[in-house]
């Protein structure tokens, strides 16, 4: 438990999260909550394993923890994600757009409908969250967007298309909202991961044994780690501490930043 006698650094903020129930979201939502912020956490999954997630942010830290089951697909539902923020908790400081969906396949082989959802809930669900969230933002004259992304946002893979076309744009979308904010207290900027062992990632490793005709260990050590130079996996700890940064006052100045997490990849 938090001991509620010492001042954190999110106390009196509230966070939203998207992709929140597992992985690199679940360990930005638990970051900021020991933080001292509310948090609303959002995301796919068993209903009774999120309810334990959610009831473990609040006994664990002490905050107040909602759930919103706002699907990604949806500009009216990431709009009510808000509105909920906005209702239970009277702000919503921090914007971490974090949801994401990959699919594995060359591009004559890509179905339409994977092509069509990895943008919406990659890309779209972003600008969406956004222009929900942003008014309230400046309206206080606080604001934290930090968009997740990928090295795909700097560099690109085989197979990967609609992915690396969704998180260029994230690229350019953070870019664009932080010109947009640069006055109204609210700074914009997207974390660029490298391979992070997580759910999404895991879920890849048999399109890409397909795709490449290799074995798992392959996959792996000769297709995720090849190109990172460390030859290890970000951590999702390690994307929540930046994050976590982005959100404090000695990161004011930063804005419209396309930051590297990825064990050196976009150094080559």
């Amino acid at each position: 438990m938090n001991d509620a006698t010492q001042p954190k650094a999110l106390d009196t903020r509230t966070a939203i999260v998207t992709g929140s129930t597992s992985g690199i979201g679940l360990a930005i939502a638990r970051r900021f909550a020991a933080a001292g912020a509310n948090v609303v956490i959002n995301g796919l999954g068993d209903v009774a394993a999120i309810e334990t997630e959610r009831a473990a942010i609040e006994a664990d830290f002490g905050v107040r923890c909602v759930y919103s089951p706002a699907n990604m697909l949806s500009g009216a539902e990431i709009a009510e994600m808000v509105a909920l923020a906005l209702e239970t908790f009277g702000s919503c400081d921090i914007l971490v757009n974090n949801a994401g969906i990959q699919h594995v396949a060359p591009i004559e082989d890509f179905p339409d409908e994977k092509w069509q959802a990895i943008i919406q809930i990659n890309l779209i669900a972003a600008f969406h969250s956004i222009k929900a969230a942003l008014p309230a933002m400046k309206e206080r004259g606080y604001g934290r967007i930090i968009n997740i992304a990928s090295a795909h946002a700097l560099v690109a893979s085989p197979y990967k298309s609609a992915y690396v076309a969704a998180k260029h744009g994230i690229a350019g979308l953070t870019k664009t909202v932080a010109l947009e904010a640069a006055t109204k207290g609210v700074t914009v900027n997207a974390i660029c991961p490298g391979y992070v062992w997580t759910p999404l990632v895991e879920k890849q490793i048999p399109d890409t044994m397909a795709a490449r005709g290799l074995t798992k260990e392959q996959v792996i050590h000769d297709v995720l780690l090849e190109a990172q130079p460390t030859k290890e996996f970000v951590t999702v700890e390690q994307v929540a501490g930046l994050a976590l940064f982005l959100t404090s006052a000695e990161a004011a100045s930063m804005t419209g930043a396309i930051l590297s997490l990825d064990g050196g990849w976009t150094a080559h």
